[in-house]
């Protein structure tokens, strides 16, 4: 396997405020538990803000990578060849593409904590997918890896 020219790897993490809203579902946990006693509130405080924080961090640990002549999407793997041009989009554009002009059969790895993003057409035939849409901090990045990964693999 050849590596791309432009290698690609976002990780896309939750926010920060994510971590505080995990630390104040433990306070709520301690709260419902007081009334049992300190120890239980405590257990409450610890158990609540893990379970909390292991949401956060599972859902923050969907990946977007170009490696050799694959994108890699979350659990998608899709040789670039059967891509084709990839269209970065701002915040208004990435909203309305999640929104009103998205397609149902559309491949969407999106997270909404993320303002723009990267739609790339599916060119392949046999694929009914008409489209991916990814959300990415560094869209431009992601298209520049693309389409460098598209003319070692040609």
């Amino acid at each position: 396997m050849q590596l791309s020219a432009t290698p690609y790897d976002e990780r896309l993490t939750a926010p920060r405020s994510w971590w505080f809203i995990s630390f104040l579902v433990g306070v709520a946990f301690a709260l419902i538990l007081l009334p049992f006693g300190t120890l239980p509130s405590l257990g409450g405080l610890v158990g609540g803000t893990a379970v909390a924080a292991v949401a956060a961090s599972s859902y923050g640990s969907m990946r977007i990578r170009v490696v050799g002549d694959s994108l890699i999407a979350g659990e998608a793997k899709i040789p670039v060849a059967a891509l084709g041009e990839a269209q970065v989009l701002d915040a208004e554009e990435a909203r309305a593409w999640r929104t009103y002009k998205a397609d149902t059969r559309a491949f969407l790895l999106l997270r909404g904590y993320i303002p723009t993003a990267l739609r790339v057409e599916v060119t392949d035939p046999a694929d009914p997918t008409p489209y991916l849409y990814l959300s990415t901090r560094e869209p431009q990045r992601l298209a520049e890896a693309l389409r460098a990964a598209r003319e070692t693999a040609a």
